[in-house]
């Protein structure tokens, strides 16, 4: 009996391995990121089954909060969990390690459990923006996490790395091609001690590619450049003979050359973040989005790699699955809506993970809402539109008004416009609470939905469907003195 259930086994297993080979590419290489910084955030388990619903197999999280892993126990995902920045010096002390690998990895590593991949030592720790905060403490929190690894009997199969923004490389001033690529030179030593410790221990080298903001941040940037469907503007490295028509591309390949010069040329890489945003930017839109993603899909599932590293398996993470509303928003508006995801889980446009036609994506199911009313300035009120600007400052500080922004979804609405969404973003960031659609008189209550072509003004989520025991987190501050620009100056 014994020997017959083996034999059963190691021919389902067999059956099974040869259906994965069949599969398209994408449906094993494709992952999401799976941030949480929002005031209203869809239940875990709500997500694990629309992860699932949709086929994807992969999730990076950026903690290692017990909600999002205890729904993700039994799912069979493959799951990076993270190590946040601001623990890292933390790390420092091995006992510590020891401890947090015991609570956050040991602790799910049983039948049913999580299936763990990678621990994320921090996320992009170097960030030249971070003004080298940390620095002195990611290599040894790499260290002794892998050390705990090792020392708990999960390093053959669990690895730590460290995600890092594409700033950690980059290429000379008088050699701007790939194959010249170099570690930025004022961490070139530390990150060549980086990448030889994830040689040694069988880790990949994690990076965040971010097309988008190429062209966000270059006002002169080729807009097709940053996309897979061929371009009028390539670029040729004299350095490898090659000619570029994507940034995804030369960007990777600028690294593949940095790790070449550091004596690590063939360590595997993961693509820890790739993604386009839907709002906050005027090049940051549901159709741009959409075909970004159609020609990184058909990149993925073909395993076409890069021109240094052709015809090779690239594992990926898209960013991300959900919007987030109260992400920081210092690098741009754009910051909270990444997601391919709505705030309430559903889908902004169609799109296929395996590579092929677009397809529906299948959204969260049975949410809750709040009841449908909205919080409009009160047309009534005599003097109107210039006595709104400190309530519109005041709601835009504690709720998310990025979509108002230059370029955004709702930048074309007028001052009465600009104000009826700001309040009702304060009004359901609230939970509809009485109370909170006054503003001194200047605003009310409607049942009549105030959305416009392209401008959607939203019914969140209700608290009763928030995450069982979480908190909702703080929006941060938005710089009032923009948004009380734009309610002043944008008139009918």
């Amino acid at each position: 009996m014994v020997a017959a259930s083996y034999g059963l086994a190691a021919l389902v297993a067999a059956v099974v391995g040869g259906l994965m080979l069949m599969m398209p590419a994408a449906v094993t290489a494709l992952g999401v990121n799976w941030g949480t910084m929002a005031t209203h955030p869809l239940p875990p388990r709500t997500v694990v089954q629309m992860l699932q619903d949709n086929g994807i197999r992969k999730v990076k999280l950026f903690d290692a909060d017990a909600g999002p892993m205890s729904a993700l126990a039994g799912s069979g995902l493959e799951v990076m969990v993270a190590i946040p920045n601001n623990m890292l010096g933390m790390m420092m002390e091995y006992d510590a390690a020891r401890e947090w690998v015991h609570r956050n990895v040991s602790a799910y590593n049983f039948d049913g459990g999580v299936n763990i991949k990678y621990v994320a030592v921090g996320n992009e720790p170097f960030l030249t923006s971070l003004n080298g905060t940390f620095l002195n403490v990611t290599l040894p929190a790499l260290q002794n996490i892998q050390r705990a690894l090792d020392d708990a009997g999960l390093g053959g199969t669990i690895k730590a790395t460290v995600p890092l923004n594409a700033d950690v490389y980059d290429s000379p001033p008088d050699q701007p091609y790939p194959s010249a690529g170099r570690f930025r030179a004022d961490i070139a030593d530390l990150m060549t001690s980086i990448v030889q410790f994830l040689n040694q221990t069988g880790a990949p080298f994690t990076v965040n590619i971010y097309p988008f903001l190429s062209l966000y941040g270059s006002p002169g940037f080729p807009l097709d450049y940053a996309f897979f469907d061929g371009t009028s503007s390539p670029v040729s490295d004299p350095g490898s003979g090659v000619t570029y028509t994507n940034v995804f591309d030369a960007n990777f390949d600028t690294l593949v050359s940095a790790l070449a010069a550091a004596g690590v040329g063939g360590l595997p890489v993961v693509v820890g973040e790739v993604g386009w945003p839907t709002d906050g930017d005027a090049h940051a839109t549901p159709a741009l989005a959409q075909r970004f993603y159609a020609g990184l899909t058909r990149k993925l599932a073909a395993n076409a790699g890069t021109p240094l590293r052709p015809n090779q398996y690239v594992e990926a993470y898209l960013f991300g699955l959900i919007d987030e509303d109260a992400k920081s928003v210092d690098p741009g508006n754009f910051e909270r809506h990444w997601g391919i995801m709505r705030y309430d889980g559903q889908p902004k446009f169609e799109m296929d993970l395996q590579g092929g036609d677009a397809v529906a994506l299948v959204g969260a199911r049975d949410v809750e809402y709040l009841p449908r009313q909205w919080c409009v300035a009160n047309p009534n009120v005599p003097g109107l539109q210039a006595r709104v600007a400190d309530s519109v400052g005041y709601a835009c500080g504690h709720a998310d008004c990025t979509s108002l922004g230059y370029g955004s979804s709702c930048n074309g609405l007028d001052v009465v416009g600009n104000a009826s969404y700001a309040f009702n973003a304060y009004f359901q960031v609230q939970d509809q609470a009485e109370g909170s659609c006054d503003f001194q008189g200047l605003a009310v209550q409607t049942a009549q939905d105030p959305s416009t072509n392209g401008c959607n003004f939203t019914i969140q989520i209700a608290t009763s469907s928030s995450a069982a025991g979480s908190r909702r987190a703080p929006v941060v501050l938005l710089v009032s003195v923009v948004l009380l620009a734009l309610v002043l100056l944008v008139a009918p």
